[in-house]
């Protein structure tokens, strides 16, 4: 039987921000990645990414999460979805 990913099988799943987190990737990329602590609606704690320039996320924000892991991050295995529930898209540039 095939191992079952961190959405346990599933397209996207909820969850609801614990804490931010800024994370550093490996070598030899040089950032500092935002990223987020969610208990997933099953019960499962993970860390995802969020994709774009700026967020809006704080504590207690509903999320919509999905598989696709940032390349550069040990560890980090699903993105945060922009502009679903309390996660604002990213503002344009002006």
């Amino acid at each position: 039987p095939r191992k079952l990913g961190p959405t346990l099988g599933r397209p996207q799943i909820k969850g609801v921000v614990l804490r931010n987190l800024i994370r550093k990737p490996k070598k030899p990329n040089s950032a500092n990645r935002r990223c987020v602590r969610v208990r997933l609606s099953t019960g499962r704690e993970v860390i995802a990414f969020v994709p774009g320039e700026g967020h809006n996320l704080q504590e207690h924000h509903v999320v919509l999460v999905q598989g696709g892991r940032t390349q550069d991050l040990p560890g980090v295995k699903l993105t945060v979805v922009r502009g679903k529930y309390d996660c604002a898209h990213v503002q344009a540039k002006k």
